[in-house]
């Protein structure tokens, strides 16, 4: 570094500068790559949210994080600034499943990866990963045919007994999974995957909870597709 240049000014300047024309090729990507994990999550997922709608913000993360990163990237101070700037602000999402999370990173993987203009290995990385990802999703339901996932949820939870539901569902299925239990003073949510012989023992179930606890909503999904009993 040149000693007669000023401190500030090397800190305000950039020693590369991005053109336009770069920056729009990779904005693109971005967009095509996070939409494409959009179909790949929505269709291969195993998450018990509603997976359309989560997979809606995967654009606007992956183009916001190469945004950001293709800005401060040009300058050594607002690289700085931004890490004071996150120091600061916390972000509260509504996360509730590891393989949400998994997404996310996913998505922030390819906007890090576009906004420091290495195309091939954003693209390359994320065919690999998905690629593998697709495989051991279509394995896993090729073994596992007859899973069903649950959302069962209560208004009046002093009322209702979540270990007499659990154990009324292990009883009636061949296996059970418990993925997710959320109860406070205004709600009963639990959230489970059973494997049954066939869809009507999925009915039996259903009539002896409702008969049990008149007050439970039975939301069964299905390859994302939700229904409500």
């Amino acid at each position: 570094m040149n000693k007669d240049l000023p401190f500030q000014e090397f800190l305000a300047n950039s020693p590369q500068q991005q053109s336009i024309e770069i920056f729009a090729i990779n904005i693109l990507i971005a967009f095509i790559l996070s939409s494409l994990l959009g179909y790949i999550y929505t269709k291969y997922g195993n998450s018990l949210s509603n997976r359309r709608s989560f997979a809606q913000n995967f654009n606007m993360i992956s183009m916001t994080t190469m945004l950001i990163i293709s800005i401060v990237k040009s300058s050594l101070a607002l690289s700085l600034g931004l890490v004071g700037a996150l120091s600061i602000v916390r972000f509260r999402t509504a996360l509730k499943e590891p393989e949400e999370l998994a997404f996310t990173f996913l998505c922030i993987a390819i906007g890090l990866g576009l906004g420091a203009n290495q195309r091939l290995i954003s693209i390359v990385g994320f065919l690999i990963i998905t690629g593998l990802y697709i495989v051991k999703s279509k394995a896993i339901k090729s073994r596992d045919q007859q899973s069903v996932n649950l959302i069962i949820t209560s208004q009046e939870p002093s009322s209702t007994d979540s270990e007499q539901i659990i154990d009324l569902l292990r009883t009636n299925s061949d296996s059970l999974d418990l993925k997710r239990l959320t109860e406070d003073n205004s709600i009963l949510e639990i959230a489970l995957c059973i494997e049954i012989d066939n869809y009507k023992k999925l009915i039996y179930i259903k009539d002896k909870l409702r008969l049990k606890f008149p007050s439970l909503s039975i939301n069964f999904i299905e390859n994302g597709t939700l229904y409500e009993n």
